[in-house]
């Protein structure tokens, strides 16, 4: 199964998988309008992957079978104040 990949030029780490290059008719207008003009990054083969950096593969197949494109957005900030806060807490 063949993918590309383009990053949101307006959302940082934001990026959308279509089936084929510069073929967007799978993706609703609204979220084309939020991610702006999408900005090539590279074609994934994903029958030849086992797993992605940031995206579970089998997730991203199943979206691009199912709805035909994918979203990966960017992981959730990381909260270093709760962190610390735990840290102290099993010090104690």
């Amino acid at each position: 199964m063949l993918c590309v990949v383009y990053k949101s030029p307006k959302l940082d780490q934001t990026y959308l998988y279509v089936l084929r290059r510069d073929d967007f008719s799978a993706v609703p207008e609204a979220l084309l309008k939020t991610f702006g003009t999408p900005q090539l990054v590279t074609l994934i083969n994903l029958a030849t992957k086992s797993k992605l950096a940031h995206a579970d593969i089998n997730k991203v197949k199943l979206q691009l079978t199912e709805q035909g494109f994918y979203l990966q957005l960017p992981p959730p900030p990381e909260d270093l104040l709760k962190a610390h806060k735990e840290s102290l807490q099993h010090k104690e």
